[in-house]
């Protein structure tokens, strides 16, 4: 089975340097355009469903992606990006100048990012993302075999930092070098599930011009 994990195309806290976490902010016009690029570049691939975080970006990106497939966006509220509490809406320069703030280690030493309060921890993403695809995708696996298929193709479209919470554990990466993976806004990373077993095919594949938005 192939799963096209995706982010969600620019926001306007995208391109002027600010933490969305789970806020719901909508794509701007270039958002959308680049949503529809992806789209063109998909458009010959089958998917046998679509999930997408509830947040207006990443659904809205879904939606554009799906186009007139006959399939449902299924939305999961464990695909929401990570929770910054009281810290959403910061810049990230701020947070990287001063290492008092908050989200200083969150953006420079994020193996030392223990938040508190209202803010998740990087290893509470990860259990929802775990959960997540224990219990809405491996399963599909043994369904395609039973009923005589040998592949499916299946969209998930989320976060930045949920994404890489996903892909850092395949690739075995640690928290030191969270951001080593370029994730540019509609970057599409392939994976494969064969046996219970995801690995990375592709990584951050983009189908428009220069990448935007990459890392914070």
């Amino acid at each position: 089975m192939i799963i096209y994990l995706m982010r969600h195309g620019e926001t306007e806290y995208n391109r002027v340097g600010r933490l969305q976490g789970q806020s719901d902010i909508p794509l701007n016009e270039f958002g959308i355009e680049l949503a529809e690029k992806t789209a063109e570049g998909l458009k010959d691939v089958d998917f046998d469903a679509v999930f997408s975080s509830p947040l207006q970006r990443a659904l809205e990106t879904a939606r554009i992606v799906k186009g007139s497939r006959k399939v449902e966006v299924e939305t999961d509220e464990r695909l929401k990006e990570i929770h910054f509490g009281p810290g959403e809406g910061a810049r990230f320069d701020e947070a990287k100048r001063d290492e008092a703030h908050p989200l200083h280690n969150f953006f420079c030493r994020p193996e030392c990012y223990f938040p508190t309060g209202k803010a998740e921890s990087f290893d509470r993403v990860r259990e929802r993302g775990k959960s997540f695809l224990e219990e809405k995708i491996f399963p599909m696996e043994s369904g395609l075999a039973a009923a005589g298929r040998e592949s499916g193709n299946i969209l998930i479209v989320a976060h930045g930092a949920f994404n890489r919470c996903i892909l850092n554990r395949i690739a075995g990466i640690a928290d030191r070098e969270f951001w080593k993976i370029n994730l540019p806004n509609c970057a599409v990373s392939v994976l494969s599930l064969k046996g219970g077993e995801l690995r990375i095919l592709e990584e951050s594949r983009v189908y428009y011009g220069t990448p935007v938005n990459g890392r914070p």
